[in-house]
């Protein structure tokens, strides 16, 4: 339906739930969000077909859509949750062998002629996690801001390990859908998972068993949208979410609500919602 659903390798990772061939999914027919979200599962100018189902991984998005007078949403909970109970192993250590910080630089997106480029004082940033983290930090990059050298250097004249996951894809394109594999495996090494804003990955990294934290400058990014409420909003609707030490089990609690744990469906219920038990 479309080509949104196939970043980061997501309805790989639900055909694969359903017993189905991941490397060649059938269609979603309808909107999948693809990314935690501070408003009604997508961004405020994405536009929809009258009358497609939206699904989304939690119910405050849902709830969010109804009070714009939007229908047709399902919650069905993260992908990630899937692919964590698909593989139980992968990347896993004895608890008291992960080690470090994975650090998450907010990240920019292709935004072509409408922006999409992150700017803020790095070296501030630098700064400030040296002084915070007290293990090895690895600094993983979107590929946005790994191509952009004067970034990525900052980070690794710093002396940080600098990693990046690759792309998500686009129009069906370079999707690398063993995106999540990746990430859930390198979690699962870390101790803690940071950045300078509540993210996606953030909550990743805590349903993966890592220790939360959000700190530093949040940066500002070309062509960011007014209606998601900016930073203040976060700070008001998720405070137990943001320092650099935060309440584990908060975080905990807060990872399973904004990633729909609840919500998650065996393969039967997810073929039927998506009409996939007459596809190939």
């Amino acid at each position: 339906m479309h080509h949104h659903n196939h970043y980061y390798g997501q309805t790989h990772i639900l055909a694969r739930w359903c017993g189905l061939d991941d490397e060649h999914p059938p269609r979603i027919r309808g909107y999948l969000q693809h990314g935690w979200n501070v408003g009604c599962g997508w961004n405020p100018v994405h536009e929809f077909f009258d009358g497609a189902w939206r699904y989304t991984w939690s119910d405050a998005p849902r709830r969010r859509g109804h009070s714009l007078g939007r229908r047709n949403y399902h919650v069905v909970g993260a992908p990630f949750l899937y692919l964590a109970e698909l593989e139980p192993t992968l990347g896993a250590v004895p608890e008291d062998e992960r080690r470090g910080t994975l650090w998450f630089l907010f990240h920019g997106w292709e935004g072509g002629g409408r922006g999409g480029k992150i700017e803020g004082d790095h070296a501030r940033l630098i700064s400030e996690i040296k002084e915070t983290e007290t293990e090895p930090v690895t600094i993983s990059l979107y590929y946005t801001e790994f191509e952009r050298r004067e970034v990525r250097r900052a980070y690794e004249k710093a002396g940080f390990d600098v990693i990046c996951f690759g792309k998500r894809g686009w129009n069906y394109e370079g999707t690398d859908r063993r995106f999540l594999y990746k990430q859930l495996e390198t979690f699962r090494r870390f101790r803690r998972v940071a950045a300078n804003r509540l993210s996606t990955a953030v909550f990743f990294g805590v349903a993966a068993g890592c220790e939360p934290a959000v700190y530093g400058d949040p940066m500002s990014l070309e062509g960011d949208d007014p209606l998601f409420g900016g930073q203040a909003r976060i700070a008001r609707l998720w405070p137990e979410m943001l320092g650099k030490e935060i309440d584990l089990a908060a975080a905990r609690a807060t990872t399973d609500v904004e990633l729909g744990r609840r919500h998650l469906m065996p393969p039967e219920e997810m073929r039927m919602l998506f009409d996939w038990n007459h596809r190939d």
